[in-house]
């Protein structure tokens, strides 16, 4: 019965065709790049050609770890460097759109963090620039390319669930947001820098609500300024609907990350094992059940990598498969717009206590 698996598993393969590793130098040395980006590139055997942060210290040390052979003193020495395609961002939001704009200017494609831009006018600016230059923009949403979403999203694409009808996220763990300073602070935090990836993951499969409901709040006692618990519906045409419950201040110890999917032939359920111990995490788990194969019952997909840091080569792949032929990343700077207006809706929703139409 595994072998209905084998197209699924190869579209889920995040291997990178040795014609498109071109040159790759990173901004930012924060853990996200020590534990999850530079591991990501070096599994999948891309180039990385040097490596910049405002602390030098800390990228020569980061660097170091990962054999990475130089270290630029300043950002306009990395961006000087004509051998280095692609400028990999990871530095807080606010800095972020600077940088890529810099980046875009020297003639370099870039990958940003999520979220993108802090605002749709930022984002169509930096895309035109793109465009003016012929360079792409991709974004690192990377849940997209976690082995148990990417092979659900395949399901679907191959119609084993027939008419999707439902997707859902629950997740109940312990978060410490204050491991980061301005993510501490910010008054946006659990959907604009964690759940924003359970919603790019269903706008990957479902596309674009028409409206949403959202209502957010705090726990007594919590040390971050931000909501930690969110509860979310995402209302599209017919009968499809979309749910994410997400809370960060689990207290007991038994924490929870799933997903569903369901359809009118099948359904798809799974876990998200990352968030189970983060950031050490377990496999992901995945079963399927679908009268269109069928599967006698729930089949079993057996999942071989994680979120992190396996995952973290997908948006970077794709978009090193965009410029080599020409084609847009998976996703880009543009499907991220979408992914912003969908949270920027979601905040309009808590704030008003009513349901908002998704404007793009």
């Amino acid at each position: 019965m595994l072998e209905p698996l084998i197209p699924i598993a190869a579209e889920c393969d995040l291997a990178v065709a040795p014609a498109h590793r071109l040159p790759i130098a990173g901004v930012g040395a924060g853990a996200i790049v020590d534990v999850a980006h530079l591991p990501a590139y070096r599994m999948a055997g891309l180039d990385v050609a040097g490596l910049f942060d405002l602390d030098e210290s800390r990228a020569k040390e980061v660097a170091g770890r990962h054999g990475i052979g130089h270290v630029y003193h300043t950002l306009d020495e990395l961006l000087d460097d004509e051998r280095v395609r692609v400028v990999d961002i990871a530095v807080a939001p606010s800095a972020q759109p600077g940088i890529a704009e810099r980046a875009l200017r020297a003639g370099k494609n870039v990958l940003c963090q999520k979220p993108f831009v802090p605002d749709r006018e930022t984002g169509l600016r930096l895309l035109g620039l793109a465009a003016e230059r012929g360079l792409r923009i991709g974004v690192n949403q990377q849940l997209r390319y976690d082995e148990g979403i990417a092979a659900a999203r395949a399901m679907v694409a191959h119609g084993w669930l027939g008419e999707v009808t439902a997707m859902s996220f629950t997740v109940n763990v312990t978060t410490d947001f204050t491991a980061w300073d301005w993510l501490a602070r910010s008054e946006r935090l659990e959907i604009m820098y964690h759940s924003i990836h359970y919603f790019d993951a269903i706008r990957a499969i479902l596309g674009d609500p028409d409206s949403v409901f959202c209502s957010g709040s705090r726990t007594p006692g919590q040390a971050v300024t931000g909501e930690t618990r969110t509860m979310s519906v995402l209302v599209y045409p017919g009968n499809v609907r979309a749910l994410v419950h997400a809370t960060h201040e689990n207290r007991s110890g038994d924490g929870e990350a799933s997903f569903r999917i369901d359809g009118t032939e099948g359904s798809v359920k799974g876990t998200l094992g990352l968030l189970y111990d983060y950031p050490h995490g377990r496999p992901d788990t995945l079963e399927v059940f679908s009268r269109v194969l069928p599967t006698d019952g729930w089949l079993r997909y057996p999942v071989t990598r994680r979120w992190i840091p396996d995952a973290f080569a997908g948006p970077m792949g794709s978009l090193l498969l965009a410029i080599a032929t020409g084609g847009e990343p998976d996703p880009s700077g543009a499907d991220n717009l979408g992914t912003i207006a969908l949270v920027n809706a979601l905040y309009e929703s808590m704030d008003t206590g009513e349901a908002v139409r998704v404007r793009s």
